[in-house]
């Protein structure tokens, strides 16, 4: 569905069911240079089990028209407008990567209007290599390539996939070129000056659940431990599990465990 979001529409997936406000709403948000396709799967199976959908291309992202915006705040500001808009009062957010750094700080501000809150491939603070942001910068080309080692696991890089017959990698190039240009060096840019995480962890008053990917190279286990810490001495307290095999673009390589985990969380 379409909205208008500052004058400007913004595309939501709602996992191919009409959106219903009186279901338990859960809240998809997306990494750096990608849309609301990362999370199909997720998306479709939650729709499908009791919840209300909302996974938003972020402004100048996929369908969404505007530009991407500039930093975290701006980010987590424009998600709780999103939600004003769309009639929402409380909702569950899910975030990877980027998505979850958004979705800490709208949390963070966002009080009791935040019921559950989920992490996928998150840490805090959460620094990008300067070749990185370079390559986005001005060889976008290499900068995909480079994303789509570190996401994913050496049995991914050899053709594995929950699909037979689905190129992961493939998929990941395609998504990345469609988005426009500037759009992964400014969240790249975005993630990397960031740095208040830890801080924000603090103030969540929610239940958070962590998920991690044991062969994540870009946000690995060993380095979730300071936001995991933050988070369960937080008043809503945190629990981890860790994806087998799994690397970074974990939604992608092991759907089912990832959407389990999602839904078992927000049951509970």
């Amino acid at each position: 569905m379409d909205i208008l979001i500052r004058q400007q529409t913004c595309r939501i997936y709602t996992g191919g069911r009409d959106f219903d406000r009186e279901r338990p709403t859960v809240v998809l948000i997306h990494g750096a240079g990608h849309d609301h396709s990362v999370w199909n799967n997720q998306a479709r199976h939650l729709a499908h089990q009791g919840f209300g959908v909302l996974a938003p291309d972020l402004p100048g992202h996929g369908a969404s028209q505007g530009v991407p915006l500039q930093s975290i705040d701006a980010m987590a500001d424009w998600l709780l407008e999103m939600l004003d808009t769309a009639g929402v009062a409380q909702a569950s957010l899910v975030g990877h990567s980027m998505g979850s750094l958004i979705a800490l700080a709208a949390t963070a501000r966002a009080g009791e209007r935040v019921s559950a809150l989920v992490l996928v491939g998150s840490v805090a603070p959460m620094p990008v290599a300067p070749a990185l942001i370079e390559a986005a910068s001005s060889k976008p080309v290499r900068a995909h390539a480079m994303i789509n080692q570190w996401s994913y696991s050496p049995a991914a890089q050899l053709g594995a996939s929950a699909t037979p017959g689905t190129s992961l990698l493939g998929i990941n190039q395609r998504l990345m070129e469609r988005q426009a240009a500037g759009v992964l060096a400014t969240d790249l840019s975005a993630c990397n000056a960031w740095t208040d995480g830890l801080a924000r962890a603090a103030d969540i008053r929610c239940p958070t659940l962590l998920i991690s990917g044991e062969r994540d190279q870009m946000t690995p286990p060993r380095a979730v431990k300071p936001l995991y810490e933050a988070l369960v001495n937080a008043a809503g307290g945190a629990r981890m599990i860790t994806v087998a095999g799994a690397g970074h673009a974990m939604m992608a390589e092991s759907p089912d465990a990832v959407t389990n985990a999602i839904r078992g969380f927000l049951r509970t």
